[in-house]
C-alpha cells in the first residue's frame, strides 16, 4: 500500500468535488471458474482500490459527504479461513494503513444504506461491470436488478474520472516499474520467437517472468502471426521464417498498475524489404504523435495527425491516391488502421473504462464519430499534464474487410484495391508505448524496450 496520506488525500479530493449525500464504494468478491472454492485470481475494483487500497474479496465502503464519516465494512477472517488460506493481517489493521479506523461487519451495511434512503439522502454508486456487484447493490439499495445500471452516479462517475486520470509521483513510479517487468518479458519473446517454435511457448516464457517477480499479467497477453486479428489470443500456431508476429504484452505492479507494450518481430530476426518499408513508415507515425503530444491538445487531433502520416507514407508506397486529407475525413484510411491511436492507463489497462468509455476518454465535449475506424477511438478528450496514456498505431490487411470494401467499390477514388490485394497474406503489425504528458511536453514511459528495426534485430539475435 501507499502511505496512509494518499488514501486520505484522495478521499478529502473526492469530498470536494461533491456536493452531498454518500459515496457508496462496492469492492469486488471472488469469481468462481467452475465452483465456489476454485477461483479466478482475486483482483480488487479499481476504484476501490485507489480510495482505499485493501485488496481483499467481500468489501465495501461508505463516505459521508457531509459529515466527513468513513467507514470499511467486511469481516475479519476466521478459524476457517485461516485453515484453509493461512494467516492474514487483520482487516482492521490494514484499513488503519489507509486512514480509515473505522471498521463494521459486512452484515451492517445493508441497514446503514437504509437508513441513508430512508432520511431522504442520496447514495452515489459507481456503474458495476460484475453480475455480482450488481446483484448486490440492488439488495443493498432495494432496487430490481435492471434498473441499477441506470441509477449510477454521473457526478461521482465525473469525480472519479477527474482524480484517478492525473497520475501522482507514486503513481507514475508504480506504472514504470510495471514497465520494467514488460521490458523484460518482451525482451524474452524477442529471444524465444524462432522458427519452429508454436507461439503458447513464447507466451509461458512471459508469464514465468511474471511468475518470478510475483506479479500479474496486466491483461492477457496478444502473441500472434495473425496479426490482422486485432486482440488475437489463439497461441497454437508455428513460428516459420519470414512470419510477423504482435506481441502486446503488459505486467501489473504489485499495486495494480499496467503497462502495456506492443512490438512487432520478424521471426528469424530480419524484416523483409515490405515488412520493413511499413515497420519503418509506423516507427515514424508513432514517433511524430508522441511529438504532438501535450497538455491542452485534444487527443483526437494526435489521432488523425496519425493517420495522416500513416496515409501520406502508405500513399507513396501505392496504397492511397489523392488528397491525403480526404483519405483521412472519409474513413478510408481505416480500410489499414482500424483502431484508436490509444487510451489511458493506470490502476485498469484501459483506465476507467468501466465507468463508460465516453465518459472517461470524450467528457462533456468531444462526441465520438460515426465513421468506422474513427469510431473506435478511446480517448478524444483534451490532454492534461500527468495524464498516462498508450500510442500505439497499426497497419493491418485484413482480407475480408479489404474483399468487402472492394466488392462495395468504398472509397474506390482514394485507394488502390490492386495494392491491397497484393498484401492479403501481409497480416499486421503494431507498435506501443505509454507516455506521461508533461507540464509542457511529453516523456517516453519504460526502460526502452527495442523498438528499431536493427535494436529488434539483435535482441531477437541475442
Amino acid at each position: 500500500m501507499f502511505a496512509d496520506s494518499v488514501y486520505t488525500g484522495r478521499r478529502h479530493a473526492l469530498r470536494e468535488q461533491l456536493r452531498s449525500g454518500v459515496v457508496l464504494l462496492v469492492g469486488n468478491v471472488d469469481a468462481p471458474i467452475n465452483f465456489a472454492h476454485n477461483v479466478h485470481p482475486f483482483r480488487q475494483d479499481a476504484t476501490f482500490s485507489y480510495f482505499f487500497g485493501v485488496n481483499r474479496p467481500r468489501l465495501a465502503a461508505l463516505i459521508d459527504l457531509d459529515s466527513g464519516a468513513e467507514a470499511v465494512f467486511g469481516n475479519e477472517a476466521g478459524l476457517d479461513d485461516e485453515i484453509w488460506l493461512g494467516k492474514t493481517a487483520a482487516l482492521a489493521d490494514e484499513c488503519r494503513k489507509a486512514g480509515c479506523a473505522r471498521i463494521k461487519p459486512y452484515g451492517a451495511l445493508r441497514d446503514v444504506v437504509g437508513n441513508v434512503l430512508g432520511s431522504g439522502r442520496t447514495v452515489h454508486y459507481l456503474p458495476p461491470y460484475r453480475a455480482e456487484t450488481t446483484l448486490e447493490l440492488s439488495r443493498l439499495l432495494g432496487v430490481n436488478a435492471d434498473g441499477i445500471a441506470n441509477g449510477a452516479s454521473l457526478d461521482l462517475v465525473r469525480a472519479v474520472v477527474a482524480l484517478r486520470e492525473i497520475k501522482s509521483a507514486v503513481e507514475v513510479a508504480e506504472i514504470e516499474h510495471a514497465l520494467t517487468i514488460a521490458d523484460e518479458m518482451h525482451r524474452v519473446a524477442m529471444r524465444a520467437a524462432r522458427p519452429g517454435v508454436i507461439e503458447r511457448e513464447v507466451v509461458a516464457e512471459m508469464r514465468r517472468v511474471l511468475g518470478r517477480h510475483g506479479v500479474k499479467e496486466a491483461y492477457q497477453p496478444i502473441f500472434t502471426k495473425h496479426g490482422e486479428i486485432l486482440h488475437n489470443f489463439d497461441y497454437g500456431h508455428q513460428l516459420e521464417q519470414g512470419d510477423l508476429v504482435v506481441n502486446d504484452a503488459g505486467a501489473m505492479s504489485r499495486l495494480g498498475y499496467a503497462s502495456d507494450v506492443t512490438r512487432t518481430l520478424p521471426v528469424g530476426g530480419r524484416f523483409d524489404t515490405r515488412q520493413r518499408d511499413l515497420y519503418e513508415l509506423l516507427l515514424q507515425v508513432q514517433a511524430s504523435a508522441i511529438e504532438a503530444v501535450r497538455p491542452g491538445i485534444p487527443f483526437v487531433d494526435v489521432h488523425r495527425l496519425a493517420a495522416l502520416n500513416m496515409v501520406k507514407g502508405m500513399a507513396a508506397l501505392g496504397f492511397f491516391r489523392g488528397d491525403p486529407l480526404e483519405v483521412v475525413s472519409s474513413g478510408a484510411y481505416a480500410i489499414c488502421f482500424q483502431h484508436g491511436l490509444g487510451h489511458q492507463l493506470g490502476l485498469d489497462v484501459h483506465d476507467m473504462e468501466s465507468l463508460g468509455e465516453d465518459h472517461v476518454g470524450y467528457g462533456e465535449t468531444f462526441r465520438r464519430s460515426d465513421l468506422f475506424g474513427m469510431n473506435n477511438l478511446r480517448m478524444a478528450r483534451r490532454l492534461k499534464a500527468s495524464m498516462v496514456l498508450t500510442v500505439e498505431p497499426g497497419i493491418y490487411f485484413i482480407p475480408k474487410l479489404v474483399d468487402d470494401w472492394r466488392r462495395a467499390r468504398r472509397h474506390d477514388h482514394l485507394i488502390d484495391y490492386a495494392k491491397f490485394g497484393e498484401y492479403l497474406d501481409f497480416g499486421g503489425m503494431r507498435v506501443e508505448d505509454e507516455v506521461l504528458v508533461t507540464e509542457d511536453g511529453v516523456r517516453v514511459m519504460g526502460p526502452g524496450t527495442p523498438k528499431s528495426v536493427e535494436a529488434i534485430g539483435q535482441a531477437m539475435q541475442g
